[in-house]
């Protein structure tokens, strides 16, 4: 499979990707895209990384996998694509945001590929999934490399913002180094999670700015 990540990303991570178990992952990947529908597009897949460099990273909002309908997936988490409607969790989302941060905020694109080229690295613990087939790919080790992602964040940036919403995300976190970096936990913005209470009212937006604000690093345009 051609390692379609940046080359930037390539050399902070070259320690990994030179792993047994990534070139079985890549392997098996191409194998899935060959056989079955998987998305998102091959191509997309480390779009995460590839719109948010290492260097420039702020904010790191952790999710499970892609979304698994046709033509939604775009390579970040919670993204869709501009002409797909926007999701339950992702309208929650920005339902948050309208009230954290005061606005009136009406988008009719799910695409957040703003926030990533700002520096938000919106990273799906699996990279890549079945058609209509939530987690399928969750077995394929795609969980090592992501994992070894956010450690090196947590070990080489600091004054890293990460959201970690719901209980996947967490676990997923456990590990961060909180006295170099801020971590924002809640529930998931998921309707199920976000009308038992869990999610509405948690102010992550505004709260990362302050303290990015406060560490002399520009914010982030939610809107």
């Amino acid at each position: 499979m051609n390692l379609n990540l940046n080359p930037s990303w390539q050399t902070i991570l070259s320690d990994e990707i030179e792993k047994p178990y990534f070139h079985e992952l890549m392997d098996t990947v191409d194998q899935e895209y060959q056989n079955s529908v998987c998305f998102p597009p091959k191509e997309l897949i480390f779009s995460a990384f590839n719109n948010c460099s290492f260097a420039n990273i702020k904010v790191v909002i952790i999710g499970q996998d892609p979304y698994h309908g046709d033509d939604e997936a775009n390579g970040l988490s919670f993204s869709v694509n501009d002409s797909v409607r926007i999701p339950p969790s992702l309208r929650n989302i920005f339902r948050e945001l309208t009230t954290d941060l005061d606005s009136i905020f009406m988008p009719n694109s799910g695409n957040l590929e703003s926030w990533a080229k700002q520096g938000v690295l919106l990273l799906n613990a699996s990279l890549s999934v079945r058609k209509d087939n939530p987690n399928s790919h969750k077995h394929l080790k795609w969980n090592i490399f992501t994992d070894a992602v956010i450690q090196k964040i947590s070990e080489e940036k600091e004054n890293v913002v990460f959201m970690l919403w719901g209980s996947f995300a967490q676990k997923k976190g456990a590990k961060i180094n909180r006295e170099k970096h801020f971590v924002l936990e809640s529930g998931h913005p998921s309707p199920m999670s976000a009308n038992q209470g869990k999610w509405f009212g948690n102010k992550h937006f505004s709260q990362a700015n302050l303290y990015l604000e406060q560490k002399g690093l520009e914010k982030i345009n939610w809107l």
